[in-house]
């Protein structure tokens, strides 16, 4: 390691030295127990080739702990102050900070070009940043998240589960999602009311990969904004009208009467694809929602 691991006692310090103090607009828990930090670290399944993207690097507990393991650590951290201190912290060659807010960064920003994500993502972000980078880095072939618990079963969830969603869905467009264990509340500062679970993901290609990801996210968008009804009234707005959704699903190999959450990403894809072939497809709103969705 290039310096040792930051413990209570040396994070508390660095935080009163630098004048932070952890906000929860900005989702700031910072990591202070070293042998979560190792263990997150040997959970990644890091290679010594490997060019590690680290969001929200914070202090630099964990920021500590992958530039021992990897060739090079990309870290984006969207307080200034935080960035401004991160090399001082952790004073290693092969570290560059980019203060930046991660939903925007591009490709271009990151050379070397990461391959592995691990990172202590803020709760109230986790998984668009996961979905942005995923869309932005294909240079990505996994990584380790930890995010709140209740995120890393949605994330992690399988068709026919309750907490299986939009979550879930798009994350198994690009990878295959595991569960990689919890983490108590007690080894942050401040202490969040709530458990975090290890999310641990191997990028593979998408279902169906000449259907682009846009419509077929469309589909998931509109099935699960009315999850309790049947795909042939949930898809209707979507579609242009129930008929037509029947139509489409039918052409799928897809039973009109499922509903969202018994589907794998597989076969929202060939709901896509057959909708591609007959013409069929409503366009999503600026906020993610066919226009003439409403919750029920």
């Amino acid at each position: 390691m290039a310096d040792a691991l930051l413990g209570p006692a040396e994070i508390r310090e660095l935080a009163a030295r630098l004048g932070v103090a952890p906000t929860k607009k900005l989702g700031q828990n910072f990591l202070h127990d070293p042998n979560t930090i190792r263990r997150i670290v040997n959970a990644a399944g890091l290679r010594p080739d490997d060019v590690a993207l680290e969001v929200g690097p914070g202090l630099g507990s964990l920021t500590l702990g992958l530039v021992g393991a990897v060739a090079h650590v990309h870290a984006v951290e969207i307080d200034p102050k935080l960035a401004a201190a991160l090399p001082a912290t952790v004073t290693a060659p092969h570290l560059t900070v980019h203060p930046a807010d991660a939903m925007r960064v591009k490709a271009a920003d990151f050379d070397p070009a990461p391959t592995m994500l691990v990172a202590n993502l803020p709760y109230n972000v986790a998984v668009p940043v996961v979905l942005s980078l995923l869309a932005e880095l294909p240079t990505l072939r996994g990584g380790l998240v930890m995010v709140q618990k209740e995120v890393a079963d949605r994330l992690t969830a399988g068709p026919g589960s309750k907490v299986y969603g939009v979550p879930s869905v798009k994350l198994a467009w690009y990878a295959e999602a595991k569960p990689a264990g919890k983490v108590p509340p007690a080894v942050f500062w401040p202490v969040p009311n709530v458990d975090s679970g290890l999310v641990a993901f191997t990028c593979r290609t998408p279902p169906m990969g000449d259907i682009d990801r846009s419509q077929v996210f469309a589909v998931v968008d509109a099935a699960f904004a009315q999850r309790r009804k049947t795909l042939r009234a949930a898809l209707a707005g979507w579609a242009g009208g129930p008929d037509r959704a029947e139509k489409v699903l039918v052409a799928a190999g897809i039973s009109p009467q499922a509903r969202g959450e018994s589907l794998t990403v597989g076969q929202f894809a060939a709901i896509a694809a057959a909708a591609k072939l007959s013409g069929v497809g409503g366009k999503l709103s600026a906020s993610g929602k066919q226009p003439e969705e409403v919750d029920s």
